[in-house]
């Protein structure tokens, strides 16, 4: 049995190690564009800040550890074409060399590449660049540029075009730097896959550490600074009500998501779906026989919501996995994701999973989504903070459909996220959320935990809405 993996990131690798794990007399080989398998690209930022010390620690796996698996890792290869007539990957290498590897099943692990938007500097000849000092991040390389333009131009402003999990990350990693920053999000709050109103108070955490933000703003161009001013790049932007603004900084990065790399799969003639990704079913399958995709390439199965796209390293992690065994001859598969997410930002964290309001109405769901606090743990002992929680449930059938979360990072943000993504993904009511056997004691908790209370607090105010009218904490 022969297996290649194009791609050497979460979702290949993971393929690859279940291959592996489940048959060993299959020949595996990964082709790896780059020198770096296995890395993980979520760490990146703190790599930047000078948290995680040297760039090797990101790596999940050394080549060592993935070789010592019994798989071929091909480095600094690229597939170039994919024959499925005669099952047949063509490959180049970085030092010019061509051939061809034969295969029985494949995997497509291509992932995504980052957004590079319609703004004059970063398109068309003469687009300014890593020597410009002006930044996509999505890979290694991309990291290496960056680290140079810090010790090259030791910036004193920065930049940073969106603030979504990446841009938020990066602003705490340069603000450690002590770099000042200024930062852009086209969208009317920063964070726009969680609601306005926590959106705002992770604005609020930015400021109080120095970011100068800048909500409902379009970056248009960026180009380098006249002469005598006070930095070496000129950001303009413009806002919604048309105001034009021009910040002066050293460097420039462009955060504003990512895209299936489908292009290769394309030329093979596999699917490509409604949002651009390469069409898979529930096994991880393509329409051709014996080709397999997994990870931020391919559409994701959403429990709630059918088919999306969702690009997640937990969700390619998983994907990688079903396609490894399946590829082998099993068959199982992916249940689904709830786009579960969380992210630090300075002293705070900011998590959900599910729908919010408007996605559960889209999806044909009778929401309600109820806003409220509650301790992290008994007020009483010391250093006890505030949660801010917004739960959706169902009108009809009292289901869970959604909730996130904003509080300090120490106050186990994750965790209780996690417990309501285990909720929903279970398809329980809002008022189950309450039957759950919580642990408790006073330095971390409360008898009834703070996604309890905020369920049967949801409850509550559905009980006084259907007597009384619609209440004032119910928010839609």
């Amino acid at each position: 049995m022969r297996l290649v993996v194009i791609g050497g990131s979460d979702a290949g690798i993971s393929a690859a190690l279940r291959a592996r794990e489940l048959d060993p007399s299959t020949e595996v080989t990964v082709v790896v564009a780059d020198a770096y398998p296995n890395f993980s690209i979520c760490g990146i930022p703190y790599f930047v800040s000078g948290q995680v010390t040297h760039w090797r620690n990101l790596a999940h796996r050394t080549l060592r550890d993935l070789e010592e698996t019994g798989m071929r890792v091909a480095l600094d290869s690229r597939a170039t074409e994919i024959d499925p007539t005669n099952r047949q990957v063509r490959i180049a290498t970085t030092v010019g060399e061509e051939h061809s590897v034969s295969y029985d099943a494949l995997v497509i692990g291509t992932g995504a590449t980052s957004i590079r938007p319609s703004i004059a500097g970063l398109i068309g000849d003469g687009a300014l660049g890593a020597t410009d000092g002006v930044h996509l991040l999505h890979s290694m390389g991309d990291t290496f540029d960056l680290m140079q333009s810090l010790e090259r131009f030791a910036p004193k402003r920065a930049a940073i075009i969106g603030a979504g999990y990446i841009g938020l990350e990066m602003a705490e990693g340069l603000r450690a730097r002590d770099i000042a920053v200024t930062q852009f999000e086209q969208l009317e709050e920063v964070l726009p896959t969680v609601d306005r109103a926590l959106g705002a108070r992770v604005r609020d955490e930015l400021v109080a550490h120095g970011v100068v933000v800048h909500t409902d703003s379009t970056v248009t161009r960026i180009a380098h600074s006249p002469a005598r001013s006070p930095g070496r790049l000129a950001v303009e932007a413009v806002s919604k009500s048309n105001d034009l603004r021009t910040v002066f900084v050293d460097i420039a990065l462009v955060v504003v998501g990512v895209r299936p790399d489908v292009e290769l799969a394309r030329r093979a003639g596999v699917h490509i779906g409604t949002h651009g990704a390469i069409k898979v079913d529930t096994s991880m399958r393509t329409n051709i026989e014996g080709v397999f995709a997994a990870g931020d390439c391919v559409e994701t199965h959403h429990r709630l919501l059918g088919t999306t796209y969702l690009p997640l390293g937990t969700t390619a992690h998983k994907q990688g996995r079903i396609a490894g065994e399946n590829a082998v001859g099993g068959s199982i598969e992916f249940a689904g994701s709830l786009g579960t997410q969380v992210v630090k930002v300075f002293d705070m964290a900011v998590a959900r999973t599910g729908l919010r309001d408007h996605e559960a109405k889209d999806a044909g769901f009778d929401p309600v989504t109820y806003e409220f606090e509650a301790d992290d743990h008994k007020a009483y002992y010391p250093g006890s903070h505030r949660i801010a929680i917004r739960l959706t449930g169902d009108r009809v059938s009292k289901r869970l459909l959604g909730l996130q979360l904003f509080g300090h990072h120490e106050s186990s943000i994750a965790k209780r996220i996690d417990t309501a993504a285990t909720a929903i993904f279970h398809e329980m009511t809002v008022g189950e959320v309450s039957d759950l056997d919580l642990s408790y004691t006073p330095p971390l908790g409360s008898p009834w935990d703070a996604i309890q209370v905020g369920a049967q607090g949801w409850e509550s105010a559905l009980r006084r809405e259907t007597a009384q009218g619609p209440s004032p904490e119910i928010r839609e």
